[in-house]
């Protein structure tokens, strides 16, 4: 679903590459988690693999498709839901989605039904017809999920999806999350919430100062029933 090879990023002016030599692959139906403190290249990643930034070295595919050679076919294939819910605020909520499903093609009736799905999922019904200016931290999240996943992707990525929101957000995203992987489709993100990234994740790739410090199969340790404990395993990898 998502191939990512010997990825390097360095910043003008910096002696230091932000990403160094990353490689990971994201399979059909798997949840895969990218850990790391802060600075540790995780957003830089994210915006490499999504062709925000170019990147010095290496390459990246999104269902066989390069995210240079091949940019529009790529993008038509995820979804990239960053940390700061960027939307069009003077919008609706409604007219966001819609606005969205303009540009990924998606026709009426298929975008009706799956807003109305969105709007059960979410309980966003009170508030979807408002305008977004008026919207609390977690509402613009979850439009902005429901934005930018409207074509239903292979690949959804987030980069701190949960972060600041109240538990039932938090429920209600991960549930979506869950059912939206069952579906065969493939999920990219970050969380600084290790106990979440534990639950959520089929595997764990953990990086430090942009460099690979450890893969961890975490569904496959629990179908062995070994304990996962994702903190200690952490802590242990990366300069605190």
């Amino acid at each position: 679903m998502l191939q990512v090879s010997n990825l390097s990023k360095t910043y003008k002016g910096s002696d230091k590459k932000a990403v160094n030599n990353l490689s990971f692959e994201v399979k059909e139906g798997e949840i895969f988690g990218l850990l790391g403190l802060n600075g540790a290249g995780k957003s830089t990643a994210f915006k490499c693999i999504t062709g925000i930034q170019p990147f010095d070295e290496g390459s990246v595919s999104v269902c066989g498709y390069d995210i240079i050679k091949d940019e529009m076919q790529a993008k038509q294939n995820y979804a990239f839901i960053p940390d700061n819910h960027a939307v069009f605020e003077g919008l609706t909520g409604r007219e966001y989605i819609t606005f969205m499903a303009s540009v990924y093609n998606v026709d009426k009736e298929t975008m009706n039904k799956r807003i109305d799905r969105f709007v059960e999922m979410f309980n966003s019904g009170s508030y979807l017809d408002n305008p977004i200016r008026s919207y609390s931290h977690g509402m613009k999240q979850k439009v902005a999920i429901m934005g930018g996943i409207i074509h239903y992707p292979k690949l959804w990525i987030l980069d701190e999806p949960l972060l600041g929101l109240d538990p039932k957000s938090i429920k209600q995203i991960q549930t979506f999350m869950r059912e939206y992987a069952q579906m065969g489709n493939s999920i990219l993100f970050s969380s600084h919430i290790l106990d979440t990234v534990s639950k959520m994740c089929d595997r764990v790739l953990i990086i430090d100062h942009g460099e690979t410090k450890g893969l961890i199969d975490i569904k496959g340790k629990k179908e062995n029933g070994e304990n996962v404990n994702l903190d200690e395993i952490f802590f242990s990898l990366v300069e605190e």
